[in-house]
């Protein structure tokens, strides 16, 4: 059984930074393509990120140049560096493997003065 939490988020003003952490079990971590994902109030849930099991990445375009993801294979755990946050990046943070599984609890991230 995979199971993903989600960690990290919490309220910060614009143009502040925060580090999400996604600590997986229950699979082989260092072959599985990590993804980050986001569901603001009322949207759908959004891709956001990804990387690969040999480390290369992808992001969306609304978070290219702000965000990074990164895995630490030794700690089964990815992460998203998150710089110059916006409001419109106020959403529940997910992350998921691919292909997905059972989704966790997400973490609030909450971007306000």
């Amino acid at each position: 059984q995979v199971q993903l939490v989600e960690s990290g988020g919490g309220l910060v003003q614009p143009g502040g930074s925060l580090r999400l952490s996604c600590a997986a079990s229950g699979t082989i971590f260092s072959i599985n393509t990590m993804d980050w994902y986001r569901q603001a109030p009322g949207k759908q849930r959004e891709w956001v990120a990804r990387i690969r099991s040999g480390g290369s990445t992808n992001y969306a375009d609304s978070v290219k140049g702000r965000f990074t993801i990164s895995r630490d294979n030794g700690k089964n755990t990815v992460y998203l560096q998150m710089n110059n946050l916006k409001p419109e990046d106020t959403a529940v943070y997910y992350c998921n493997k691919q292909p997905t599984t059972t989704w966790g609890q997400g973490t609030q991230v909450t971007v306000s003065s």
